[in-house]
């Protein structure tokens, strides 16, 4: 299944996790002269040290079959003032969700999402979307 392809990214990963982020970028609008060598060198720097902290940020991904990465989710929780329904003050962000064009309906957005989202720790209440059912999305995961 798909599900048993999704890997938690590791540092080495960031330069793939950063052509998918471009990608996905692209893919929104985004003017391309913004995504020049300087934003790539910043972001894989940016992703090569959050990724060494295992503790409040992860992302998934799953493989291409020859090199790189076919998709990839990202989650992290950030610290907030606690209150009184957030008791921890943690707060948990779900984002960067792309899959690479050549390995899309494959359900790789659906499996990922979810493993980035218990590492956010983050539920339907809190993204205020239904489990599987994001912006953009035509059908929920199943």
């Amino acid at each position: 299944s798909t599900h048993d392809q999704v890997r938690r990214a590791v540092p080495d990963d960031a330069e793939e996790l950063t052509r998918l982020r471009a990608l996905m970028f692209r893919d929104m609008g985004r003017p391309a002269d913004l995504l020049d060598e300087a934003w790539s060198r910043r972001n894989v720097e940016h992703f090569h040290a959050r990724l060494a902290d295992t503790e409040s940020f992860a992302a998934f991904v799953v493989d291409q079959p020859d090199a790189g990465l076919a998709a990839v989710a990202v989650g992290w929780l950030d610290q907030h003032l606690i209150g009184p329904t957030n008791p921890s003050g943690q707060v948990g962000y779900v984002a960067n969700i792309c899959t690479d064009s050549a390995f899309r309906r494959r359900g790789y957005s659906c499996s990922t999402h979810p493993q980035s989202t218990r590492t956010a720790g983050v539920s339907a209440a809190t993204t205020g979307h239904p489990q599987g059912q994001r912006p953009g999305r035509t059908r929920p995961c199943s």
